[in-house]
């Protein structure tokens, strides 16, 4: 019976003891399970978090592929960089699709958003310097256009008065035949001594003469002086058709009945020209035009029988 008491104190203490460590052994599962739930809910917030800033990181990327878009630039080494910076934004917002729930990488991407956003500073610099150097260059050019027209006006101008000028010489020095006339003639004597006839069929040549006229502004040289006849029928009495025998005159081209030099000096210089004919001559009205340095310098007719 003593020992009765002393069982059941013993007892007691072993279901103290018991419901010590039940208490002990719920109060640890009761903080490890708080512990856990507000670690999940940490996480929960931190994946909401990741998830808010990777929407945040693709607006981002997307307001600066449309920033990046509306820079432009005629510099072929700028407009290369500007096409990789796009690429490289269209790779980011790849990867931020690809790697949405992925803190670590969407901050990477932030960081390397923020840095694009920076270079893209720096083109906006670079292409406002480079347009304010093309507009000052554009400027420039204007006025050196203008400068340009300005003299290649004056040039023409200029131009224009020498050719004048030089017209005005060329027409002013022209010479001017004196007393031209025509007469058919044939040769006696065995070709020494010569006639004048209107007879056609007796005509050996037609002798065209004329006087030079003084110019004092013409060249003193030796002057080839042309004869040009044209027949009845309308033809050009020449040599031959080659063109060796032809001739410019008035801005024009013909054949030459006969050619003589004449020594120039100035004054006044009597000519004779002996025209021959290949087919003879028949009877009718002759033109005859006598051309000196291109221009047409005296006119005459003779008429046979």
């Amino acid at each position: 019976m003593e020992n009765k008491p002393e069982e059941k104190k013993s007892n007691n203490k072993i279901l103290i003891i018991f419901l010590i460590l039940l208490l002990l052994g719920n109060g640890t599962f009761v903080f490890l399970w708080l512990q856990e739930k507000s670690r999940a809910n940490k996480e929960v917030v931190i994946k909401e978090q990741v998830i808010v800033e990777k929407s945040t990181l693709t607006a981002d990327l997307t307001k600066l592929k449309e920033d990046y878009a509306t820079l432009e630039t005629n510099d072929a080494s700028l407009q290369k960089e500007l096409e990789a910076k796009r690429a490289e934004i269209d790779e980011l917002l790849i990867q931020a699709e690809k790697h949405k729930g992925d803190a670590y990488i969407i901050s990477k991407l932030r960081k390397e958003t923020e840095t694009l956003r920076s270079i893209m500073k720096h083109f906006v610099v670079q292409i406002d310097s480079l347009n304010t150097a093309n507009q000052t260059l554009v400027a420039e050019k204007r006025e050196v256009t203008a400068s340009l027209d300005a003299e290649k006006t004056k040039s023409t101008q200029l131009s224009q008065e020498k050719e004048s000028l030089q017209n005005t010489v060329k027409i002013g020095s022209q010479l001017k035949t004196v007393g031209t006339k025509a007469v058919g003639v044939k040769f006696k004597s065995g070709g020494k001594k010569e006639s004048e006839t209107d007879r056609a069929s007796r005509v050996e040549r037609i002798k065209v003469s004329f006087t030079l006229g003084e110019n004092r502004i013409a060249k003193k040289e030796l002057k080839s002086v042309y004869v040009r006849i044209i027949s009845p029928e309308g033809k050009e009495i020449t040599k031959s058709m080659e063109e060796g025998n032809q001739i410019s005159f008035n801005g024009s081209k013909g054949y030459f009945a006969a050619k003589q030099d004449v020594n120039y000096r100035n004054e006044d210089v009597a000519v004779s020209v002996m025209c021959p004919s290949l087919n003879g001559f028949v009877p009718g009205k002759y033109l005859i035009t006598i051309v000196c340095d291109e221009a047409v310098v005296g006119e005459t007719s003779i008429t046979l029988k």
